[in-house]
């Protein structure tokens, strides 16, 4: 404020007793006076337009209240900030008012009727909301500072746009709010995992305790012992599994290694692992996923999703029921599995508890088994890992259908040759063999780069000598782009030797082949590494 200090040219007792001095009378001396306050206010004013002219960020208002004469102004660039222009205000004193919100309009009016009756030179402040004319809600901060003298009161505000630090600090609370609310679940979360570690030693110690212990049991209660000492141990070592697993996925010390992997084989190995189960309860698995599908997934999580959602369904599915698994296009670039059952279904009171770690609960299935309460949650990390979605639909006594997104792998072959003649051949092989394939191509390794973030190709087809980047380079580039060692490359190149060859094979080059290419022989291999 130190330049409004200066504009305001405060005269002190001094000063007024030199001028009174000079003035020949009392109508002088006020004529004096009028002609420094009119000088202070064209000074000011003269601020106010240049100072202000083009920010975004402020503007200033001046307001001087001389007997019965009231003089307002707006720096110009008022109507970037708030929408109305300059000579409005002007003209209707109320109008930037009118624009206040309702809960903050007393506060600014009982600041401005504290500033103009000021009996001497003062600072107010005052921060509030104003709904500018297109209907966007701004935040303004008014630092207001009086000046009295003896003939006029002048009131100079300078208005602070502070929408964009108003927006951060709210963010910034919803973000504390969020870790705050994260932890919370999760020290409840671990409160109730630390009863269930806690839990099967109950039966693990006791019956242990009684066949020690006991020299008159019977063969038949010793079975019947030793099978809730198994089904103890066995539920212990699922939760510790799916707890570490949820663990390493949250701290991120899981790395995805994300590859073109083939859904239908995914599915078909995960459902295999639980026929038994399926079988020993009489239930049907039926799968209808076709083998055209590919995914961009981690094979090992993506198929623990898949076994944790059958493993659900056959629990609470009743014998003699089926089980369906379905997968499809979801959109353009997203494919849709489902996992539905015929069970019981999920009660409606404990519906809004599945995927919540803090909520863990589990329920008995229909002939008593039970699960570690952390299935679901693992499936919903895994889902989202791979940024896809997860969601379900349950009616009691009628059954679950589970629903997930993961990214489709589109059948794709990025060809990477510098010779035009010889990038033309091998696209011609490959439009020959695969039928709906993608083909990508691109002069050197630094273009096949770029063009990979945009799409992940199923295939990579690459000479060896290119300019800027050789062979060898493009490669690790490439793995290191797309995080995974499993991306297939074939070399095709008219100078390969031994030592060529070796470096490629330790970089998991799946095939070498030397040039010129045999079209036959070329559209066989790329059929089969597509596969």
């Amino acid at each position: 404020m130190q330049i409004i200090n200066k504009l305001n040219m405060n005269l002190n007792n001094s000063d007024i007793q030199k001028i009174k001095s000079l003035a020949k009378d009392e109508q002088s001396f006020n004529e004096i006076l009028s002609i420094i306050d009119n000088n202070r206010t064209r000074e000011i004013n003269d601020f106010i337009h240049r100072v202000a002219t083009n920010s975004n960020y402020f503007f200033l208002e001046l307001q001087i209240f001389k007997g019965d004469e009231h003089i307002i102004s707006y720096s110009p660039n008022v109507e970037v900030i708030c929408g109305i222009s300059a000579e409005e205000l002007q003209t209707d004193e109320k109008k930037l008012t009118s624009l206040i919100i309702e809960e903050d309009i007393i506060k600014v009016k009982k600041i401005f009727a504290e500033a103009k009756n000021a009996e001497e030179d003062s600072n107010f402040e005052v921060t509030f909301r104003l709904k500018k004319p297109d209907g966007n809600l701004i935040w303004l901060k008014k630092n207001l500072t009086v000046h009295v003298s003896e003939n006029s009161k002048q009131l100079f505000a300078i208005y602070t746009n502070i929408t964009d630090f108003i927006n951060r600090e709210e963010a910034l609370m919803k973000i504390k709010e969020s870790y705050r609310a994260k932890n919370a679940a999760k020290d409840k979360f671990i409160s109730i995992v630390s009863h269930d570690l806690r839990a099967p030693f109950t039966s693990l110690l006791g019956f242990s305790e009684i066949l020690l212990k006991e020299n008159d049991i019977s063969s038949d209660d010793s079975r019947e012992y030793l099978e809730y000492i198994y089904e103890a141990a066995k539920n212990e070592l699922q939760l510790i599994n799916d707890l570490l697993d949820w663990s390493r996925l949250q701290s991120g010390k899981i790395n995805l290694n994300i590859s073109r992997t083939n859904l239908y084989h995914i599915v078909s190995l995960a459902t295999s692992v639980l026929t038994g189960n399926a079988i020993r309860k009489n239930i049907s698995v039926k799968l209808d996923i076709p083998e055209s599908i590919y995914v961009f997934a981690d094979e090992r999580l993506l198929g623990q999703a898949v076994k944790n959602l059958l493993s659900n369904a056959i629990k609470f599915t009743p014998p003699g029921k089926n089980i369906y698994i379905s997968a499809g296009k979801f959109n353009e670039n997203t494919v849709e599995v489902v996992v539905k059952d015929e069970g019981r279904g999920i009660p409606e009171e404990h519906q809004d508890k599945i995927f919540k770690i803090d909520e863990k609960f589990s329920l008995e299935g229909t002939e008593g088994e039970k699960g570690s309460g952390l299935g679901l949650t693992l499936v919903k990390e895994i889902v989202e890992k791979h940024g896809g979605n997860i969601w379900f639909y349950s009616k009691e006594n009628e059954g679950t259908e589970f629903h997930f997104t993961i990214p489709e792998a589109h059948t794709s072959v990025l060809v990477v040759e510098d010779d035009l003649s010889s990038r033309k051949l091998i696209c011609d092989i490959l439009k020959d063999n695969i039928k709906e394939c993608e083909i990508i191509e691109a002069e050197n390794g630094y273009e096949a780069l770029t063009k990979m973030e945009k799409e992940i190709p199923a295939l990579i087809v690459t000479d060896h000598e290119m300019p800027l980047m050789n062979g060898f380079q493009f490669v690790e580039a490439a793995k290191k782009r797309v995080q995974s060692d499993i991306l297939p490359v074939v070399i095709v190149s008219g100078k390969l030797n031994d030592e060529i060859k070796n470096k490629y094979e330790s970089l998991g080059v799946n095939e070498i082949i030397e040039k010129p290419v045999l079209p036959q022989a070329f559209g066989s291999t790329v059929k089969e590494m597509l596969k």
